[in-house]
């Protein structure tokens, strides 16, 4: 799985980095179903978190959420990515 993390508009701390990465490995146990995740972060009015995951059967799953707090984005994000990897993985089993 390649993983590209990009912070757009401000400068990412290492806390930041850290807690990103301790949130990821959530989505750990898909891996071997993720050919790349790519998240950026987005510092406007509030933070922006998005997440692209690309699927070694070719599909893409697009998750957004935003928040005045950058943690607070990163949870809500990851949360609905999860679900979404979960519902992807549901389908391709269902297709077996």
């Amino acid at each position: 799985m390649n993983t590209e993390i990009k912070a757009l508009q401000f400068e990412m701390s290492e806390d930041a980095k850290a807690y990103l990465n301790k949130k990821l490995d959530r989505i750990h146990n898909a891996e071997g179903m993720i050919v790349d995740l790519i998240v950026a972060l987005k510092k406007e009015k509030d933070f922006e978190a998005t997440a692209t995951v690309n699927f070694r059967w070719g599909n893409t799953v697009h998750v957004s959420e935003s928040d005045f707090e950058l943690q607070a984005a990163i949870d809500k994000m990851i949360d609905k990515l999860e679900a979404k990897i979960t519902k992807e993985k549901e389908k391709v089993k269902e297709k077996r």
